[in-house]
């Protein structure tokens, strides 16, 4: 399996691709318009074929690759069932897995962010948290529909209870960091450990955080794959 991480500075996000070397076959997560022609080169670099561009969650701080990765490459595009993206190709429920090669991925429900969003377990030993669970830390949820309570049964109900030295790699960090564990997350994540769900409700509601600077644009041209509306449409 080839697993990597790559980054984009200026809203922080992490892509992961993943592949499986002996088809040759790839998968993208949460890839951002602005680095597609970097993804676009490793693939090419690497010898291969894009299969699926997957997302956690539609996205409020940049605006996703898929639409026009799916244009040069063929590919299809996946969502979490329920997202408002009348454009994908196929939705993901709960406990659905998505197969390529030796290649696992379990959808795994954690809303709270967002009213849909998804982690994705990879072949039971890393696990894509999206905006569910950051490394000692976690995704805001007074957006699109987020609620905290939902948030934290989904991360302590869903995603504690996998095994501790599962790999936690999430959607975004804006502290250099790359990488945890599960029980990392367990013993160190301050947003939950010694917090019952009625503090962390409390916690999450008193942020009072800015919104994200390219949200308008953002969200609906996320619902649409990509595709950046004009003004009039916004």
């Amino acid at each position: 399996m080839l697993f990597r991480q790559l980054f984009d500075p200026n809203s922080s996000t992490y892509t992961y691709l993943i592949a499986d070397l002996t088809l040759k076959q790839a998968v993208l997560v949460d890839p951002v318009l602005e680095r597609v022609e970097r993804d676009f080169k490793l693939l090419q670099e690497l010898d291969l074929t894009l299969q699926f561009c997957l997302e956690t969650h539609i996205h409020a701080d940049h605006i996703t690759g898929t639409g026009k990765l799916r244009e040069l490459t063929g590919c299809l595009g996946g969502v979490p069932q329920g997202c408002l993206a009348d454009c994908a190709d196929f939705y993901l429920s709960d406990g659905d897995v998505l197969s390529v090669g030796s290649l696992k991925f379990e959808a795994i429900s954690t809303p709270g962010h967002t009213n849909s969003h998804h982690a994705y377990l990879i072949n039971n030993q890393r696990v894509l948290t999206g905006d569910a669970l950051f490394i000692r830390g976690c995704g805001r949820t007074d957006l699109q529909g987020g609620d905290p309570g939902l948030l934290y049964d989904g991360v302590t109900k869903r995603l504690f209870i996998l095994p501790e030295e599962t790999l936690v790699y999430p959607a975004h960090d804006y502290q250099g960091q790359t990488v945890s564990t599960i029980g990392e997350e367990k013993r160190f994540n301050s947003r939950f450990v010694g917090r019952d769900r009625q503090a962390f409700i409390e916690l999450m509601t008193e942020l009072n955080l800015p919104y994200p600077k390219k949200m308008m644009e953002a969200v609906p041209a996320n619902q649409h794959c990509g595709k950046i509306l004009s003004k009039l449409t916004l």
